[in-house]
């Protein structure tokens, strides 16, 4: 598999705030053309290793580029960025709104008009061109900022917080929007609490707490430190077989529950049918993210952003 170029990169980034180190340490490598969802409790430093990858701040100590440039704000017309304060002129009409950001890129006003109704109308929210934003719902006029991050074809989005106020119908388009993107060869990075979003979009992830980087690397690899979990029912309570099961089974109801020993699972299955357990049920679960994200940055951190308790993904 051929090797992709870097898009994005921190190298030991440090940022302090008078007394209170918000990033210590970070490195992040987001390779072209990939989904990295960079993951975190609210406060762990997320939005700041944003802000200084993308020029808007700069580092303490360390350093960065942005598209193979030491000086991000150099090719910030190549970058669509959607803060985690989000703010339109309310009187503006939409398809204006939408205008101005693409001028504020560099586009031309003529085509940028043009590409902002193109954009309402493929999005299914032609009807939205002449309203101004202060008519529209916050989920609606946060859907014409996230248009504004691509009007001007950018090659990288970055969005923080993205689906913070969006309604289960268009945090979907957005995903979608978000993989339609990805498809065509814009890199996207993106700062979320809420894991489910990472795990549908993500092929990448970077797990910030406390400032510091806890993980990066392939979601397969996260969701690989744990071993996948067997849920296991038999008509027979007790015989020979039980020698198969790990010391750490439980029974949960009429249940077992224990991770996949390392031998696989035929040595299991085969103790079980010469045992005559009785198999009634046999399932081996895979871990989740967010299973990933527990054994890698704490309960503390997992609680923090809402996220406890076990996964229900099955494999």
């Amino acid at each position: 598999m051929e090797e992709r170029s870097i898009a994005a990169e921190a190298r030991d980034l440090v940022k302090e705030f008078d007394d209170k180190r918000a990033v210590d340490g970070v490195s992040l490598s987001i390779p072209e053309g990939s989904i990295t969802g960079i993951l975190g409790p609210n406060g762990a430093g997320k939005t700041t290793c944003l802000r200084i990858m993308l020029g808007i701040i700069d580092p303490s100590s360390g350093s960065r580029s942005l598209l193979g440039h030491d000086r991000p704000l150099e090719v910030a017309h190549l970058v669509g960025y959607l803060p985690e304060e989000r703010g339109l002129y309310p009187a503006m009409p939409a398809a204006e709104a939408l205008a101005f950001i693409g001028a504020l890129r560099g586009l031309p006003l003529r085509e940028s008009r043009q590409r902002a109704l193109e954009l309402l109308r493929a999005s299914g929210h032609e009807d939205w061109a002449k309203r101004p934003i202060r008519t529209l719902s916050k989920g609606m006029a946060q859907t014409v900022q996230l248009l504004g991050t691509i009007i001007h074809q950018p090659k990288l989005i970055v969005l923080d917080e993205p689906f913070a106020g969006l309604d289960a119908l268009n945090q979907e388009k957005l995903e979608q929007l978000i993989r339609d993107q990805a498809a065509a060869g814009v890199t996207v990075i993106f700062s979320t609490h809420v894991i489910a979003h990472a795990e549908r979009l993500c092929e990448r992830v970077a797990i910030i707490a406390e400032g510091k980087k806890a993980f990066e690397g392939a979601v397969d690899e996260a969701r690989g430190r744990l071993r996948p979990i067997v849920h296991l029912r038999t008509r027979v309570d007790d015989g020979p077989w039980r020698a198969a099961l790990p010391a750490s089974a439980k029974k949960v109801g009429a249940e077992w529950r224990f991770e996949l020993p390392a031998s696989g699972p035929e040595p299991l299955l085969k103790a079980l049918i010469d045992g005559e357990a009785g198999i009634e049920t046999l399932s081996i679960e895979r871990p989740g993210l967010h299973d990933a994200f527990i054994a890698i940055a704490g309960e503390a951190a997992a609680r923090e952003m809402g996220h406890v308790g076990h996964s229900e993904e099955a494999a």
